[in-house]
């Protein structure tokens, strides 16, 4: 996990950085699990090194945001909500069109996000001018959708990290509205 979770993040910083200062503007885009606010607590249903894998990616990006502050060069975590991933889709014998079928063994799984709603929200930080204000911190694919005003492939924008501290963590039934 530790290999996985933070020598993968620095070993390609190492690489990548000396080449993004090149070019004003810069931008590094972290992935990560878990939005600052929720990674706040430890994550004991994931255990002790997932959650320090997580939360040094938080770390990282802090880091980068400050020493590329000098060359203009931004960094950002982006977070994914519960994501639809093939592997997802074929663990629950769903496909991507078919996918809330899957709600029917794993109710919270009405949360979940297609890879192309992260996709966008890379997307959408990459195109903004002043994206030196996201530097620094862990944003959701949620919290972007909402700002520039992308969707997911169905037309809604998922709110998974709000949804799993409203209604998951707090044993409710699963419920979607007012979180797509």
């Amino acid at each position: 996990m530790l290999r996985i979770g933070i020598d993968t993040h620095t070993i390609t910083s190492h690489f990548a950085l000396p080449l993004l200062i090149r070019h004003p503007d810069g931008l590094v885009v972290e992935m990560t699990d878990g939005t600052a606010e929720y990674n706040a607590a430890y994550r004991h249903h994931e255990g002790f090194y997932y959650d320090l894998g997580k939360v040094a990616v938080q770390r990282m990006t802090t880091a980068h945001a400050y020493e590329l502050r000098p060359d203009q060069a931004s960094a950002v975590a982006v977070t994914p909500g519960w994501m639809r991933s093939e592997d997802m889709l074929e663990f629950y014998g769903v496909t991507e069109s078919t996918w809330r079928d899957a709600t029917a063994r794993v109710p919270h799984f009405c949360i979940s996000e297609s890879p192309a709603y992260t996709g966008r929200a890379v997307t959408a930080l990459a195109a903004d001018p002043d994206v030196a204000r996201w530097s620094g911190h862990v944003v959701s694919s949620g919290q972007l959708a909402r700002v520039y005003g992308f969707t997911d492939t169905d037309g809604t924008q998922p709110g998974c990290w709000r949804y799993l501290v409203e209604v998951q963590d707090n044993n409710l039934p699963a419920d979607d509205r007012g979180y797509r």
